[in-house]
């Protein structure tokens, strides 16, 4: 169960600091592994190597993702609640902060109202970036006072993932419902603009390059891998496929069970 595969639809980082490695005797060389385990309510740190678990920390419900800081030092798990997207539940306002060399909780940030957070990313600034579903929106959160600082707007409901370019400029969520991408300037803290993609849209990744912006749109057979232009937020492409990893070097995009569209197999 504790294979090592390429991608997984879970939430999930290699840590590898040298704090890290001298917290434990006998550390897994490639690093560990940080799993984010919604249905026990916990977090899981994982010798990959010798297909171990070292830790199991207890979080709120649910914990769907997990963000581990640049240093190695803290994970961050948003908590979502008990429900899904667009479902009736519980409705999360915090974000639990695990310290990584003590394999405890060190934290809870209070999100100050319910907004179902669910992705986080760091920016190229040291900020936190979390999607706020509730809000239509991204908060920002300052990781060293633990403190909203921000909220972006995303114009449209249901923001549940989301990438940041690499040059720090702009932000891009997968809007669920509206099946939509909204475009955000994180310099100004404001929406740049939306584009409709589809009638409903969950997964997102960006290329290394920042050029390229892949979503998913789900469905009962069939997930969609469209491309969008960074600059000039126009279609490119479709591929249909199941789920994507773009190459380090934007070269390549995996694409799980991808072929291009055809009349006998369309994208749209």
């Amino acid at each position: 169960m504790l294979a090592r595969p390429s991608l997984l639809v879970i939430s999930m980082m290699f840590v590898g600091s040298a704090e890290l490695r001298d917290a434990r005797p006998a550390p897994p060389a490639g690093g560990l592994l940080v799993v984010a385990n919604q249905k026990e309510h916990t977090l899981l740190v994982v010798d990959p190597d010798n297909r171990r678990e070292l830790a199991k920390i207890s979080v709120g419900v649910n914990g769907h993702e997990v963000i581990v800081s640049k240093d190695n030092r803290f994970a961050y798990v948003p908590i979502y609640g008990n429900s899904g997207v667009g479902k009736p539940g519980t409705d999360g306002s915090t974000i639990d902060v695990i310290d990584l060399q003590g394999r405890k909780l060190a934290a809870t940030i209070d999100l100050g109202k319910p907004l179902r957070p669910h992705r986080a990313e760091f920016g190229t600034d040291g900020l936190l970036y979390v999607t706020a579903e509730m809000a239509n929106a991204v908060d920002v959160i300052d990781p060293s006072t633990r403190k909203v600082l921000a909220e972006i707007p995303t114009g449209e409901p249901q923001s549940h993932m989301l990438v940041l370019s690499r040059d720090g400029r702009r932000a891009y969520t997968a809007n669920v419902g509206a099946g939509s991408v909204s475009v955000l300037d994180l310099a100004k803290r404001s929406l740049v603009t939306t584009i409709p993609v589809a009638k409903s849209v969950q997964r997102i990744s960006i290329s290394s390059d920042g050029r390229r912006v892949f979503y998913a749109r789900p469905g009962r057979a069939t997930h969609r891998r469209h491309r969008y232009g960074h600059e000039q937020n126009r279609e490119l492409d479709r591929i249909a496929g199941r789920g994507v990893c773009v190459g380090a070097d934007s070269r390549w995009a995996l694409v799980a069970g991808g072929q291009p569209c055809s009349k006998s197999s369309p994208c749209r």
